[in-house]
């Protein structure tokens, strides 16, 4: 059998990262994303300690410390970045890591901001380690130092900088340079988002879309969603097709199931592939232990694509594990994929895996 045919890696419904549909959660003007705190559902620790830094700042006219935010993606690091710059009254520039490539876009970045104003890093572990460089004395003195030349022509300029917040955005925090990381005075982590929070997203959304749910519907959908709002969004857009065919643009529980069904989406929020890579495991190494290497050969995907895709929520959950010697399916994973966990030579109870 062909398994690179068999599995589809693009544009999976329940990918944590960002796709092309996604591109207009990155607008400013995106309906969806709240505007302020008090519009923002979930992160209730992490809202509450931002509220204090934020009006500390502006009691005191100074601008914000720089913040971290890191967790998984799509748990909505932009969207608080945005609230931020709004709770500050502040202007906010968005940017990236890998968009800024020479030390001199860096620059032309810092020079244009005003006072107060916020610069958003988003994958700021993928900066490059020249632009780092400069970063540390504008994060720090808000300064910054330019050569231009070479050899006896070579000269050097002090450019003072307005008091700005940087907001950096990281999955991979243990990716940041020590010397980055110190000099982020907040520091915040992201968690999932629990399936009455994301209910709650879902039924806000659905108002401002004017699409039809009721609360068992939204609760489906915020089960299956691994989570993240970003899937939750995501999901509920594709299930309003189906109740705008079918049930007359409401979404109930039964429409929601059967749209997440035909989606292959179960209850858990594993989808086709999360299955297919789970029974490769068990059917071929008897649920591991099994090399990255020849798990991503077996399957026909790179193993970087593994790692940073299938693993984390398959991990989060308790269906796999990461062991010295390889991968292993876990008894959970055997239970809910329909198999009998027999330990480390555990065969499984269907004959053909691959059939449906």
């Amino acid at each position: 059998m062909d398994y690179e045919q068999d599995f589809d890696f693009e544009n999976r419904l329940v990918d944590t990262n960002e796709i092309p549909e996604d591109r207009i959660e990155m607008d400013t003007d995106n309906p969806l994303r709240p505007k302020t705190l008090s519009e923002y559902i979930g992160q209730d620790k992490v809202k509450e300690n931002l509220k204090i830094y934020i009006e500390a700042a502006k009691q005191r006219g100074e601008s914000l410390d720089h913040v971290l935010l890191y967790g998984p993606p799509g748990l909505g690091k932009t969207t608080l970045s945005q609230i931020i710059a709004n709770e500050l009254g502040v202007n906010i520039r968005i940017t990236s890591g890998p968009a800024i490539e020479k030390p001199g876009d860096l620059a032309a970045i810092l020079t244009n901001l005003n006072d107060g104003d916020v610069l958003f890093i988003d994958e700021i572990h993928r900066l490059n380690r020249s632009v780092e460089e400069i970063l540390y004395p504008a994060m720090e003195d808000f300064a910054i130092d330019i050569i231009t030349g070479k050899g006896q022509m070579a000269a050097s300029y002090h450019l003072p900088l307005s008091k700005f917040t940087l907001v950096g955005a990281t999955t991979r925090a243990g990716q940041l340079t020590a010397p980055l990381r110190d000099r982020f005075g907040v520091i915040l982590r992201l968690e999932l988002y629990s399936p009455e929070e994301l209910s709650t997203i879902i039924t806000r959304s659905a108002d401002i879309l004017n699409i039809k749910i009721d609360n068992e519907g939204a609760l489906e959908l915020a089960s299956r969603s691994r989570g993240t709002p970003r899937i939750a969004n995501r999901l509920l857009k594709r299930v309003r097709d189906f109740a705008q065919v079918l049930n007359n643009g409401f979404v109930s529980l039964d429409i929601a199931r059967l749209a997440l069904d035909k989606m292959e989406i179960d209850e858990l929020g594993l989808d086709r592939n999360d299955r297919r890579m789970l029974e490769a495991m068990i059917r071929f190494y008897n649920g591991g232990p099994v090399g990255l290497e020849t798990l991503a050969a077996a399957i026909g995907e790179e193993s970087v694509t593994i790692e940073d895709v299938y693993e984390p929520y398959l991990m989060q959950i308790g269906f796999l594990q990461r062991t010295p010697r390889g991968r292993c399916v876990t008894a959970e994973g055997y239970r809910h994929l329909g198999f009998d966990f027999k330990g480390t030579n555990s065969t499984a109870v269907q004959p053909n895996l691959f059939d449906n």
